[in-house]
């Protein structure tokens, strides 16, 4: 598909933080969870369904999340949500992905000498 952006492959992780941020909020099915993806990320970042759905059903056989069907308009809709093994995960997951953001974010930024350190 000619001009379909990827990700890049450093975002390892970053879907399964980012499904568990949006289930924290509220629970959602697959697409909408899909959508959310894109839409919180200001369109920046994108996982298809390919992506999500293997991380969603890992997750509920791992106890993160459960799943409950619900019927919408004669279609059958599975919607996730958070356990309380998921809630903690979330909190450890974002911690800790807060901590790795900031220390690259200070690396990128010199380090403790600054720009200088970087060019020596």
């Amino acid at each position: 598909m000619a001009g379909r952006k990827t990700n890049p492959p450093f975002l390892n992780g970053v879907p399964e933080l980012l499904l568990l941020e949006l289930l924290a909020r509220r629970s959602m099915y697959g697409y909408e969870l899909v959508q959310a993806i894109r839409a919180a990320t200001g369109g920046e970042l994108e996982f298809g369904e390919g992506c999500i759905y293997p991380i969603l059903h890992r997750l509920e056989g791992q106890g993160v999340l459960a799943a409950q069907r619900q019927a919408v308009g004669g279609r059958v809709r599975v919607v996730y949500g958070l356990t309380a093994k998921g809630k903690t995960q979330w909190a450890e997951s974002k911690s800790a992905w807060q901590r790795v953001t900031q220390a690259i974010h200070h690396a990128l930024q010199g380090g403790e000498r600054g720009r200088a350190a970087l060019a020596s």
